[in-house]
């Protein structure tokens, strides 16, 4: 059984780590962020009655659910806050961005949030992101502020390429991200047109297992780019346009999954995003921001644990499980027992993860 004494060490823990990173929240405020934190990450839930059970309080259930709700309701934690937490854990150098939306339903309640996040550790760490008012996909505005918040934090210097995918194209954006001098790698559609003639005529002939591309750049929403062209395994033409060589186009968009691998973990096959009941976009943005906490957190210790008992592969080649599961399972053991190996854990989230390896071959999803 779990000392109570130890939990709340751990928590006072965290809330200072916290109050150094974010002096202009008041620390009876973060204290309590940590202890929903550690409720999230034990209960792989967002449900306020299920966190609620794994917060070591002097109260009865309902006061602390109440408790719960209150921090999610009240507390200003912005997706700048969680930037300045996790800035520390990115390497030196140049990184790779990615951009996409995740969305779901809750009754008749479509849920959508824009995503941009910096790629690492199988997964990109969410460093900004927008809820959308609306269903379907993001306007151009919203994908601009995202970008414009992010490089007051990250020069463009820093920014090695940003990834996308079809939803994300158009002249206005294009333009938007060469002048800032951001290296683009997108995926097109197959009617864009290339010069004056669409896409997919330059590829009719594609066969799988083959990657070709136009030999010269071409013109793109106004912009020379680079266009690389391959099958996927069901057939369909993956068309990518960047300003990146013809050999690293292809291997660059496959990081794009990366942010799939994140929202999995943040969703069904991890904490349960979607079983939140907060509708509220300020509330749902708060409890995106501590996900994105406890993500980072968990892949980062992944790294750390897979470094020295690395993880097994599957019959087909992938690991059995992932990363951030990797490492939650020591953090929550740590957690629920008051383990002292919880500040070797804790150690990590104030040291930065490794910079990025290029693997040279690497599966291949769409």
């Amino acid at each position: 059984m779990i000392r109570p004494s130890a939990a709340r060490s751990h928590v006072d823990t965290l809330a200072e780590y916290l109050k150094e990173r974010l002096a202009h929240h008041r620390r009876d405020t973060l204290r309590r962020v940590a202890e929903v934190l550690f409720g999230i990450l034990q209960a792989e839930s967002t449900l306020h009655r299920k966190i609620a059970l794994h917060i070591d309080r002097e109260a009865t259930p309902a006061s602390i659910t109440r408790m719960v709700a209150r921090t999610f309701h009240e507390t200003n934690l912005t997706p700048q806050d969680v930037c300045d937490v996790l800035l520390p854990l990115l390497p030196s150098g140049k990184l790779t961005f990615v951009m996409d939306r995740t969305n779901w339903k809750f009754g008749s309640h479509d849920f959508n949030l824009l995503v941009l996040g910096v790629s690492l550790g199988g997964v990109v760490l969410p460093l900004t992101w927008k809820v959308l008012p609306h269903g379907g996909n993001s306007d151009m505005r919203g994908r601009m502020l995202l970008v414009g918040l992010l490089l007051k934090r990250l020069p463009a210097r820093r920014w090695a390429v940003l990834i996308a995918d079809r939803e994300f194209i158009g002249q206005e954006w294009f333009s938007f991200l060469r002048d800032r001098k951001i290296k683009r790698c997108i995926r097109i559609r197959q009617n864009t047109l290339l010069d004056d003639e669409p896409a997919r005529n330059a590829f009719e002939d594609l066969k799988p297992g083959e990657v070709r591309s136009v030999f010269e750049q071409v013109w793109i929403y106004g912009s020379p780019m680079q266009v690389v062209a391959t099958l996927s395994p069901r057939g369909e033409r993956v068309l990518v346009a960047s300003d990146l060589s013809v050999w690293n186009t292809l291997t660059t968009y496959r990081l794009r999954w990366n942010i799939e691998c994140t929202f999995s973990a943040m969703k069904t096959r991890g904490l349960n995003l979607e079983q939140t009941h907060m509708t509220q976009p300020d509330r749902l943005s708060r409890l995106f921001g501590l996900l994105s906490l406890a993500l980072a957190w968990m892949v980062r210790i992944g790294e750390w644990r897979a470094e020295q008992q690395p993880i097994p592969t599957k019959k087909h080649a992938r690991p059995a499980i992932s990363r951030a599961s990797y490492g939650r399972e020591l953090l929550c053991a740590a957690l629920r027992w008051g383990k002292t190996t919880f500040y070797t854990h804790f150690a990590l989230l104030k040291s930065p993860f490794p910079t990025p390896e290029r693997r040279k071959t690497q599966p291949v999803r769409y």
